[in-house]
């Protein structure tokens, strides 16, 4: 199992006049980005849940990043990693597909999406 597939334990405690989660030091070891003192950004994402990450960018990067896409995109490459055997390369059939699926669509490189497409 990679590193992001990995759940750590931990509770919710207060400290000074904050309330604050708690997790066990494996966390950290494994996760050197939440270094002591790192800002973070809680996000709920739905009952129950939430998605925290670092809230400095690791990279510069002036395109706005989808912290659940990004979740999910690093847990993808985790289960690649630890089971490439679920890889496998398009067939001719698959590319026959795509290519009928998409045989009518006109696009340019530079062409800007409209606002109201969405993911």
């Amino acid at each position: 199992m990679g590193k992001h597939a990995v759940s750590f334990e931990g509770s919710v405690t207060t400290t000074g006049r904050s309330e604050a989660v708690r997790l066990e030091k494996a966390f950290f070891r494994a996760h050197p980005e939440f270094r002591q003192k790192a800002r973070v950004r809680a996000q709920a994402i739905g009952e129950g849940h939430v998605l925290v990450s670092v809230a400095e960018p690791m990279i510069s990067t002036s395109e706005e990043v989808d912290p659940v896409v990004s979740a999910y995109l690093s847990f993808l490459e985790a289960d690649m990693v630890a089971h490439p055997e679920r890889l496998s390369p398009f067939s001719s059939a698959d590319l026959a597909t795509a290519r009928e699926l998409v045989r009518d669509v006109v696009v340019a490189d530079d062409e800007a999406l409209p606002d109201d497409v969405t993911f």
